[in-house]
């Protein structure tokens, strides 16, 4: 087992974005995949028939234990609900860490994992598979350099017919069907989506109310749909989940109207909007180097010192994660929440 100058183990493979992960860390010249801990035999088999040489193990006590100090990237693909325990062990094993979206299943968690990253001065970096797709890309560099003015709202819906229904792995659905694990249902799963993006632009909202529900499914789970609303001093931003619908759009989507044009992301295209039905349309090139992937992204921050950029930088992911659990406290009280924000020191 050859090693390089970043040396990455996997902390579970539950998480069914692991597998495309898994590719990026193999085609990075500078890196190494030297342990993988998940106890589930399926899930080992599935791994080890793809990478034969990578060494597994029962549990992340074992593999930091025979690896020795060895590894000093950890990538977490586990329950929502394991991301503090893992993160934690991971920086105490002196690896840097990113985890799949969303940062946790509480903000109370999101916080321990935030405060001990800044204590050891280890990296975390929240991986959101939207960070690498060029319509958002283009989207989010449209609002940022001015071209829509002020934003007075904005909305991402995410939704799909539910893991079951679209072939997502058993473990995979297994945890995102428990509420403790995940955190709640389509909530958790697809609002985060909507949260992270009104985090990036606008902060910790003043105000937020939430509802979800199981509105469709015949099997038990805590909710199928699900939306959001946060209310900024200027401007008031939506976000939406749903597990019982064809895939697919009407509209823009994610769509954000400030105080001179909208942007909107449209079947393929991101269009701008500056007058009565004045629509042109933005020009959206392929992803390049350093924002390619999440992997790519987070290595050429460790190697360059360069920050995390957008919705994966920490601070944007747990002020995600406060509208989250406001979202969801909402939901659960039927009251208004004001979610508290923390500074980026």
């Amino acid at each position: 087992m050859s090693e390089k100058r970043w040396n990455v183990v996997i902390a579970g493979l539950s998480h069914d974005h692991i597998w495309g992960e898994l590719v990026h860390w193999q085609n990075m010249p500078d890196v190494a995949l030297i342990g993988v801990a998940e106890s589930d035999s399926r899930l080992v088999s599935r791994f080890s028939s793809a990478y034969p040489d990578v060494p597994v193990f029962a549990t992340t006590a074992d593999m930091y234990l025979a690896l020795n100090g060895r590894a000093n990237i950890t990538q977490i693909a586990a329950p929502n609900a394991h991301h503090v325990s893992l993160a934690l062990e991971a920086f105490s094993n002196g690896c840097h860490v990113i985890t799949e979206k969303p940062m946790a299943s509480t903000l109370e968690d999101a916080d321990k994992m935030l405060a001990a990253s800044t204590e050891c001065g280890l990296s975390l970096m929240v991986n959101w598979p939207t960070a690498w797709n060029p319509l958002f890309q283009s989207f989010h560099a449209t609002i940022r350099t001015g071209n829509i003015g002020i934003i007075h709202y904005i909305r991402y819906r995410s939704a799909h017919n539910g893991p079951k229904e679209i072939g997502c792995d058993p473990s995979f659905v297994e945890w995102l069907y428990d509420e403790k694990l995940n955190g709640a249902g389509a909530f958790m799963d697809y609002c985060c989506y909507g949260a992270a993006i009104a985090a990036y632009h606008l902060g910790v909202p003043d105000e937020v109310t939430g509802l979800r529900g199981r509105l469709a499914k015949d099997y038990e789970i805590c909710d199928d749909n699900a939306v959001i609303t946060m209310k900024y001093p200027h401007a008031i931003a939506v976000a939406e989940a749903s597990w019982s619908q064809v895939t697919g759009y009407f509209g823009g989507n994610p769509v954000a109207y400030g105080s001179t044009a909208a942007v909107g992301v449209e079947r393929g295209k991101v269009l701008l909007l500056t007058g009565k039905d004045t629509f042109s349309e933005i020009e959206t090139t392929p992803p390049t180097y350093p924002n390619q992937n999440g992997p790519q992204h987070f290595v050429h921050h460790l190697t360059t010192g360069d920050p995390i950029e957008g919705i994966c930088h920490p601070l944007v992911s747990r002020n995600a994660q406060a509208i989250l659990q406001a979202g969801l406290d909402a939901s659960n009280t039927g009251t208004t929440m004001h979610p508290v924000a923390i500074s980026d020191k």
